[in-house]
């Protein structure tokens, strides 16, 4: 993409009505727009983002079986008032609306009731299970607290799985398959070191769960962290017998501030018994499909990323998530010989693999060297009248600079 075809421009001052570090480097840099308190738009820049993201969980998710479906976000009262779950007293977060004839209806928060409500119609038989759908999808939740930018949101982005099983076993083998599956997916997006399984309440899901939290101080969470045996816990069920259970040691464990980028639920037979959910054994009789749920809010994971990752100039973006690989800076365009090469430069990456965002605008250098590190993508490559032959190049996370002939840029993009 050339940057002066981007109809987004950079802003020098963060939003007067943002809090957050995501929200405001997100929209300086041209990655979201704020439509209100908890809703955002995704700009070109952004979606790239999370498209990114979406295709790392999905290739996980299927990885361990999954099979990506999308519903509707229209949910009906009457399959929610089944389980319980329609009830405000219950579930604060709902969106509700009327159809014109009266009927009501909610905005999707989550997805157990109508997949399993449909599932009826698809499992049958042993023979039918185990059974893994998960989706990609907007979601609806009534926030008090929307001040933490795209952290928590009324409208957001995300990747909902659900699991059917004949039994515990099969389920208990399939959820800790999907707890590896999480640790890859914020491995490759980039959060390694600071992301933990931990225990927790279930809230309005189930009694218990097990969240993956990411270390931030932006987080509106407190974990306790035994950072050797990449373990912690919840301070909502913090207490000598949770760590009895786990085998921790009070003294190992450092309070830290976090934010939940993960969750997943077991729900047992609960759910089937309440909807009707059933499959013919092997031995013919009749037994309620054990079910689990697992999610990551895919929006969130991208303002966890930012908050995690920036510095006083801008956004550091992971390699993996990152809209583009590299930002060629094109300075002394009014030299013919100077905008050819850059204009060659960005064929050959282009033709390459290689995605770049090319700076061609007719605005100053330092417009530009702070609009890249505003943006934060990995690589800066600058052609000028003074690079000749090679061109300058910088990665966003470091200060070291070198200069190199184009097919040794390529072999380093390559590594």
């Amino acid at each position: 993409m050339k940057q002066s075809k981007l109809f987004t421009k950079s802003k020098k001052e963060s939003p007067a009505d943002e809090q957050s570090k995501n929200a405001q480097l997100l929209i300086r840099a041209g990655y979201i727009y704020k439509e209100m308190a908890g809703a955002y738009v995704f700009l070109p820049l952004g979606l790239r983002v999370i498209s990114k993201i979406k295709a790392i969980i999905a290739s996980e998710m299927d990885a361990v079986g999954g099979q990506e479906i999308l519903m509707t976000a229209l949910q009906r009262k009457e399959l929610w008032e089944v389980t319980d779950r329609w009830s405000d007293e219950n579930v604060d977060v709902w969106f509700k609306s009327e159809l014109k004839g009266g009927q009501q209806l909610g905005f999707g928060w989550s997805h157990e009731e109508p997949i399993s409500e449909m599932m009826k119609q698809y499992v049958h038989s042993y023979k039918d299970l185990p059974v893994y759908v998960y989706q990609f999808q907007t979601k609806f939740r009534n926030e008090l607290r929307s001040k933490s930018g795209i952290l928590r949101g009324r409208e957001f982005v995300m990747k909902d799985m659900y699991s059917y099983s004949t039994d515990a076993s099969e389920h208990d083998k399939f959820y800790k398959d999907v707890i590896d599956a999480y640790m890859r997916v914020f491995k490759r997006a980039g959060l390694e070191d600071y992301v933990y399984v931990t225990s927790a309440s279930g809230g309005a899901f189930t009694e218990f769960s097990h969240e993956f939290q990411a270390i931030s101080e932006a987080g509106e969470d407190t974990i306790y962290v035994d950072k050797s045996k990449k373990v912690a816990i919840n301070d909502e069920v913090y207490n000598e017998k949770t760590l009895k259970d786990l085998d921790l040691n009070e003294k190992d464990l450092e309070k830290v501030a976090s934010i939940e980028v993960g969750n997943i639920f077991d729900f047992g037979k609960m759910k089937s018994e309440q909807l009707g959910l059933t499959f013919t054994k092997e031995d013919g009789n009749t037994e309620y499909v054990h079910l689990g749920s697992y999610g990551i809010g895919v929006t969130r994971l991208m303002g966890t990323i930012v908050e995690i990752f920036n510095d006083a100039k801008g956004i550091i973006w992971p390699d993996s998530v990152a809209p583009f690989q590299v930002h060629l800076i094109g300075l002394n365009l009014d030299n013919a010989d100077v905008l050819k090469k850059a204009n060659d430069i960005y064929d050959v990456l282009s033709k390459s693999g290689v995605e770049v965002l090319f700076d061609d605008r007719e605005v100053s250098a330092g417009e530009k060297f702070a609009d890249s590190d505003l943006i934060g993508i990995p690589y800066r490559v600058v052609v000028s009248a003074k690079t000749a032959d090679k061109v300058e190049v910088k990665r966003r996370d470091s200060i070291e600079t070198k200069m190199l002939e184009v097919n040794e840029l390529l072999s380093e993009l390559k590594k």
